[in-house]
């Protein structure tokens, strides 16, 4: 070690040391610190000792009220659970004695999964402590909670059920339950002779509904980010919290139509006659993979309550799967008259996209599906479909890279004394030139393909919500709605996951064959530089498949094989035109446009010419300016 390194490192010994010092803090600020760690902890210690003072206060009221005969719902503190069942060809709900709140929801004819495979004939939505309802009324003396209250059913159908609390001699709260024909269950609440229990201006009443989402489908990443707190605000659309990071007690400043906990493909809606009021809170807090549960939500809320019993508050609950058109439907089951727009639910992507999705992919998805023809060979039609619609940009796009290619040796006959790089302007102005000459825009082969993006995006948005894929198998696929794993392994790894899916590798090496069919296609019509240029966006255009793979192995096979059979059918089109496209023949015909072009020159017009007459306009301009800089420089007179 020689005499500079040891004076460079006992110098930065001595900087450090010094900053050490500098920055220690002082005898002061010590103490400070030490007081304000004390506050905090007592401050700490008192919250807790509050809150559990809190919960033995409120446990001893109860005790009182359950052993205090004159106390109001006495007899209703105590009692036996009992389950009572309302069904239908949709839907089994087991409602809870206690609490009158439904604690079971078993949707029939969807199989249920656990931890990705097929577990049971029908799918339980939430059983038990997943999913939990309480009303709160503030009375003068008490607040009336009916998860403590025991109530009696009666007037007991397949359908119907009413629920009685007894809160006294001739004082009652009255629950009623209708189960319509699908998923749709009306509810009403009412209190009889209690009107002078409460304060002369009370007119709402508190709600809190809590759910634990549970996980239903094979991967938990993918059917998390579908796992959303979605709410439609009473004079506006339909928002979310956010499907990934947590939100505690996020107050909604607008009255609320409903509120829903949804995951990939099934949803727990709760709507209001009277609206929810405004400062709803609202929580969604993401769950860690392999605990059985996506997201724990909360929503706290107020509506209309009359305590003279006159009118009931009144809830529609809809406990059903995430299917557009059963959503848009569903509607004509409410007794309440509003626009509930429950379709929004199922996302579809951004306005264009939507439009897209809303009044073709849906109709034609559902059209192809009542025929009874597999998922798989849906996908397959729909993709051929598409590609049929788009075809003749998709050909246009074609002709105009082919009529570049063709004239790719004259091309570089009218530039070739550009080469420079300070030539760059006269090589680009000689090239529009000669397309306008041939009436050939260079931007055709751009603006078709663009066109067809709204498409795939389209597809994205709409193949990971189409409940009619889950469960379906096609070749080697157990279900198009999930991954397809050819290797899965019990660790994660940082960007792959668990699992490797074969249609995602079959999605990405197609993505790179198309690339590379692309790319060929495009060197062929570039001229000087542009080689160059092309040379540094190959690498990318080869760099996005393996982009793709990470962001696309969590992805549904259904989206992959769409993608796959799509880039196939693109790879096929664009063979077939290159094989039966006679370059000479397309010369020729060239030849004869340059030759009337050339007779008649105020026939050229196009893109092509627009551009050339812009450049040259703009080349005019930029030796105006270089002019004047050289009068005022006095380098010309």
């Amino acid at each position: 070690m020689d005499k500079n390194t040891i004076i460079g490192f006992v110098l930065i010994a001595a900087v450090l040391i010094g900053f050490s010092i500098y920055n220690q803090p002082s005898e002061e600020q010590i103490a400070q610190q030490r007081e304000q760690f004390v506050k905090d902890s007592l401050a700490a210690v008192k919250k807790m000792n509050d809150a559990k003072a809190a919960q033995l206060k409120q446990a001893k009221a109860e005790e009182e009220i359950k052993n205090d005969s004159n106390a109001l719902f006495h007899s209703s503190m105590t009692g036996e659970n009992s389950d009572i069942k309302l069904t239908n060809s949709k839907i089994e709900l087991t409602i809870s004695s206690k609490g009158g709140v439904i604690k079971k929801a078993v949707i029939k004819d969807f199989t249920g999964h656990k931890q990705g495979k097929p577990d049971t004939k029908d799918l339980t939505l939430f059983d038990g402590d997943d999913q939990q309802l309480n009303f709160m009324l503030s009375a003068k003396e008490a607040n009336i909670m009916t998860k403590d209250l025991f109530f009696t059913p009666s007037e007991k159908t397949d359908t119907t059920v009413t629920l009685t609390a007894i809160a006294g001699d001739g004082k009652t709260l009255v629950l009623k339950y209708l189960l319509g024909s699908s998923y749709m269950l009306h509810m009403s609440m009412q209190v009889n002779g209690m009107a002078g229990l409460f304060a002369p201006n009370t007119n709402y009443m508190d709600i809190d509904w809590q759910a634990r989402c549970r996980q239903q489908e094979r991967g938990f990443t993918f059917e998390n980010r579908y796992a959303t707190l979605t709410y439609k605000e009473k004079e506006d659309g339909t928002h979310y919290l956010s499907e990934t990071s947590e939100k505690r007690d996020e107050a909604i400043e607008e009255p609320l139509d409903w509120v829903a906990f949804k995951d990939q493909f099934f949803s727990s809606i709760m709507i209001a006659k009277d609206d929810f009021a405004k400062n709803a809170l609202l929580t969604s807090i993401p769950q860690q993979k392999g605990s059985g549960y996506l997201k724990d939500f909360q929503a706290k809320m107020k509506t209309f309550f009359d305590p003279s019993g006159k009118t009931p508050t009144e809830f529609e609950f809809y406990f059903g799967p995430n299917d557009f058109q059963i959503l848009k439907n569903i509607e004509d089951e409410s007794w309440f008259g509003k626009d509930l727009e429950l379709q929004k639910l199922v996302y579809l992507g951004w306005p264009i996209v939507r439009l897209i999705n809303r009044f073709f992919t849906i109709y034609v998805f559902d059209w192809l599906t009542r025929m009874g023809i597999p998922m798989g060979i849906v996908l397959i039609l729909i993709t051929l479909l598409l590609k049929l619609i788009t075809y003749p940009l998709v050909k246009k796009s074609y002709m105009s890279s082919a009529k570049m290619r063709v004239l790719k040796p004259k091309l570089d006959a009218a530039t070739k004394q550009f080469d420079k790089p300070e030539d760059a302007m006269q090589k680009q102005q000689a090239m529009m030139a000669e397309y306008a000459k041939y009436g050939v825009s260079p931007m055709a082969g751009c603006l078709p393909m663009l066109i067809q993006m709204p498409i795939w995006i389209a597809m994205f948005n709409f193949v990971p919500n189409a409940i009619q894929l889950r469960g379906q198998s096609f070749l080697w696929i157990d279900d198009l709605s999930t991954y397809d794993p050819i290797v899965e392994w019990g660790k994660n790894i940082w960007l792959i996951g668990d699992h490797l899916s074969l249609t995602c590798i079959l999605f990405c090496v197609s993505n790179v064959l198309y690339s590379v069919m692309t790319m060929r296609q495009q060197k062929d019509q570039m001229v000087g530089q542009q080689k160059e240029q092309m040379k540094a966006m190959q690498w990318m255009m080869y760099l996005m498949p393996v982009m793709f793979f990470f962001m696309f192995n969590d992805y549904s096979s259904g989206l992959n094989f769409y993608y796959f059979i799509s880039l196939f059918f693109s790879a096929a089109i664009m063979f077939v035109m290159r094989k039966t496209t006679n370059d000479e023949k397309l010369l020729a015909i060239l030849e004869k446009r340059y030759q009337e072009n050339k007779n008649n020159p105020k026939k050229q017009s196009g893109l092509a010419a627009r551009l050339q007459a812009m450049q040259e306009q703009q080349a005019e301009m930029q030796r105006k300016r270089e002019e004047l800089e050289r009068k005022r420089k006095g380098l010309i007179k």
